[in-house]
C-alpha cells in the first residue's frame, strides 16, 4: 500500500501545484517515475522537497543516458528519497544535443555538486547555475566525454606531464 500511495500523492501534488504543466508518470520495476520538461526541472523538484507531504530532502542519484540517434538526446535521471516518509521518486527530464545544458540543483542539494561535474565530465551535459562545473574524473586536458555512444574508442588522449602532488 504505501508504494501506491507514494505514486499517488507525487501525481496529486503535481497537478495541483503545476496545473497547466505536461508531464508524464510511470511506473517500472517497483519505481515511480515522472518525466517533467527540462524548464520546468528545477521547480518541480524543489517543490518535492520543500512539500511536507512528500519532504524529498535526499538526492539519491542523479545520471545521464545517452539516446544517440533521438532527439532530445539526452535524459537526466534524478532519484529523490524522503527519509521521514520513506519513500522515492524518480526524475527525468531530456536535453537536446544542440544545446544540452539543464538547471543546477546545487542550490537545493549540496550532492548535486559532485553528481553533476560527474555528467558534464562524462556526457557533456552543463548544470546552469552550478558552483564549480569542471571535470571531476578525468583530467582538465582530456578532450571529449567518454560516455557518449558517439565517443571514439581508439580515439588517442593528449599526454600530460606528469603533476607532483604537494604534501
Amino acid at each position: 500500500m504505501g508504494e501506491e500511495m507514494a505514486e499517488n500523492i507525487f501525481v496529486k501534488k503535481l497537478k495541483e501545484k503545476f496545473p497547466s504543466i505536461e508531464f508524464e508518470n510511470e511506473r517500472q520495476h517497483d519505481f515511480d517515475i515522472i518525466k517533467v520538461p527540462r524548464d520546468r526541472l528545477f521547480s518541480v523538484i524543489k517543490f518535492f522537497k520543500e512539500d511536507p507531504d512528500l519532504d524529498c530532502d535526499m538526492l539519491v542519484d542523479l545520471t545521464c543516458v545517452d539516446y544517440l540517434g533521438e532527439e532530445p538526446r539526452f535524459e537526466l535521471v534524478y532519484h529523490l528519497r524522503s527519509m521521514k516518509k520513506l519513500h522515492m521518486i524518480r526524475v527525468k527530464s531530456r536535453v537536446p544535443e544542440d544545446d544540452p545544458v539543464i538547471d543546477s540543483l546545487t542550490p537545493l542539494y549540496k550532492i548535486a555538486n559532485w553528481f553533476e561535474r560527474e555528467v558534464w565530465d562524462m556526457y557533456g551535459v552543463k548544470f546552469r547555475g552550478h558552483p564549480d562545473l569542471r571535470r571531476i574524473l578525468l583530467y582538465e586536458e582530456f578532450e571529449g566525454h567518454p560516455l557518449r555512444k558517439d565517443y571514439p574508442r581508439t580515439k588517442e588522449q593528449p599526454l600530460v606531464p606528469y603533476r607532483k602532488q604537494e604534501s
